[in-house]
């Protein structure tokens, strides 16, 4: 019996199956007439719980997400206690003699640098303006901040991963040939990465692709400026740039800093994803790499004086940290300010290595400090995140190219080789996220303590 025939029938509703179910926030809303310091705990705890998960999902660290809950709580008159991972975060908050637990969840993570600067900006000017709302009013600004769409199309992301690999591949060594190459080849594998993101492709499968195509595009293209152009077969060594714009610079730097506030859960947890993509990435270029027989080199010399390299690694640093923070959804001016950041300290770097006798490492560590130093002043001049800085001035700095020779060695059976380059890559990633909690403690007395 169907239950047209029989109207008492229960009716049947077809949910589709997903692993991360929406959460319906409108339905912890009690009372739409108090404001939402007297509203309930549960309520409360609603708002509390996801400005945390939104903030989780912009790619920031657990430091941050906690304190962000934390200014929250305190405002709406309660105590928050949180333990944070990388796509999931479980808090508890208490109010007179009673508590109300939630875990939430994330069913990826990203970077979104836009919404995090908006969501910084909520959090900071939550007395002010927020906390006499009622809860339903707070629900529907922050709906506005969760559906805010991206500022740039696939496209655009495609020519910012183009322009900074470009630019990367230069202040790595390499001349007119590797960059042309690179920025074909990243820009169509960033625009192929953008347009799964899309259609929520899992994390592996396009980075994978991406990378994929960003080698063959790279190497389909020097392969004809080769034949028509006579351009010689050592500029093959610029490869490595065409998939630079998969680096996890946020994951990578975010992990180090939560591991060194002992928040171990959340920087375990994304240095393990960091690690993960960049294998993925540096296999998947390999056996490209071996499909068409090329091998890591070392870059053709550029011909140029001391002098106008220091000079041009100035607008390229620039480039390659605009074309970053574009990817990371950054405002143009916040890119901008990110970019000046990372054309001084990266050539400060970069100049420490060929002027002086500091190792790689050692300079990376000034290079970062450098940045995180100029961030903070940023900071307290227009409010940007540092964290929405930082990342990208030093993301630039990330061995990309000393990591990628070490599993091609490892591959390949030299070992010794390959454990040299990882040892190597392995030193400087340490390294740059020390230099940015060294400027931060010197910056931020809240950073410096715990309480």
């Amino acid at each position: 019996m169907d239950n047209k025939s029989n109207p008492k029938a229960p009716k049947k509703f077809h949910l589709s199956q997903r692993h991360h179910m929406t959460i319906p926030w409108n339905s912890f809303i009690q009372n739409d007439n108090l404001p939402a310091r007297k509203a309930s705990l549960r309520e409360r705890a609603s708002i509390v719980g996801r400005i945390g998960i939104i903030m989780l999902s912009c790619g920031t660290g657990a430091w941050r997400v906690r304190d962000a809950m934390d200014k929250v709580a305190r405002k709406l008159e309660l105590t928050c206690s949180a333990d944070i991972g990388l796509i999931s975060l479980e808090f508890t908050c208490f109010s007179n003699d009673h508590s109300y637990t939630q875990v939430l969840s994330l069913p990826n993570t990203g970077v979104n640098t836009d919404k995090l600067n908006i969501l910084e900006n909520l959090v900071k000017n939550f007395d002010d303006d927020f906390s006499s709302l009622t809860v339903r009013q707070i629900h529907n600004i922050i709906d506005d901040v969760q559906k805010r769409p991206k500022q740039y199309s696939p496209l655009i992301s495609g020519l910012a991963a183009a322009l900074a690999c470009s630019a990367f591949i230069f202040l790595l060594g390499g001349g007119i040939p590797e960059m042309i190459c690179s920025f074909i080849g990243a820009g169509i594998g960033n625009w192929t990465r953008a347009m799964m993101g899309k259609h929520s492709m899992t994390t592996v499968a396009s980075i994978s692709i991406s990378v994929a195509v960003a080698c063959l595009t790279y190497m389909c293209t020097f392969k004809i400026f080769e034949f028509y152009f006579q351009v010689l077969a050592q500029h093959e060594a610029g490869y490595i740039g065409a998939m630079l714009f998969v680096i996890p610079g946020f994951p990578f730097i975010t992990s180090i800093l939560d591991i060194s506030k002992l928040d171990m859960r959340s920087g375990l947890e994304r240095l393990a994803y960091a690690i993960m993509i960049t294998l993925i990435a540096t296999l998947v270029g390999w056996l490209v790499a071996l499909i068409f027989n090329f091998r890591p080199a070392d870059f053709l010399p550029l011909g140029l004086s001391p002098f106008v390299v220091m000079l041009l690694r100035l607008p390229a640093s620039f480039c390659g940290v605009f074309g970053f923070s574009i990817m990371f959804n950054s405002s143009q001016k916040m890119a901008m300010a990110a970019g000046c950041i990372g054309a001084v300290a990266n050539t400060l770097r970069l100049e420490l290595v060929d002027l002086t006798s500091m190792p790689p490492a050692a300079a990376a560590f000034f290079g970062a400090l450098v940045a995180g130093l100029i961030a903070s002043i940023v900071n307290r001049y227009n409010g940007y995140p540092r964290i929405s800085l930082t990342v990208p001035s030093i993301v630039i700095m990330v061995p990309g190219l000393y990591i990628y020779r070490a599993i091609y060695n490892i591959g390949t059976n030299q070992i010794a080789v390959g454990a040299l380059w990882l040892t190597k890559a392995s030193l400087i990633i340490m390294f740059l996220p020390l230099g940015l909690f060294v400027a931060r403690a010197l910056m931020d007395k809240e950073w410096r303590h715990f309480d």
